[in-house]
């Protein structure tokens, strides 16, 4: 659950246990900890690793499915951008699911 999570948000940003700890200032054994579901985070560390990988602490919490895409402080024409692509990735997965 937490652990599967969080080692999958460490992976998909290309971070090493050593790397995260030290983002989040824990030590290694802390992150192989929650990877492993030994412990979890307290709910102070929850927030600071939500805000890390721009979750929400429900996703962390395997409550929420969903995925988001921190996009404050973008322009309105960067926005439609971003949209565009998302709108071509889903119309290609729709694509390859639907031969």
């Amino acid at each position: 659950m937490f652990g599967e999570i969080i080692k999958t948000l460490r992976l998909s940003y290309n971070l090493s246990q050593v790397q995260l700890a030290a983002e989040l200032n824990v030590s290694k054994q802390t992150v192989s900890n929650w990877e492993n579901n030994n412990i979890l985070p307290s709910i102070e560390m929850l927030i600071k690793i939500s805000h890390f990988f721009c979750v929400s602490t429900d996703y962390l919490l395997d409550l929420d499915h969903r995925h988001y895409i921190e996009v404050s402080g973008l322009t309105d024409e960067q926005l439609a951008h971003i949209q565009q692509i998302i709108k071509d990735i889903c119309r290609d997965k729709i694509r390859q699911d639907n031969p």
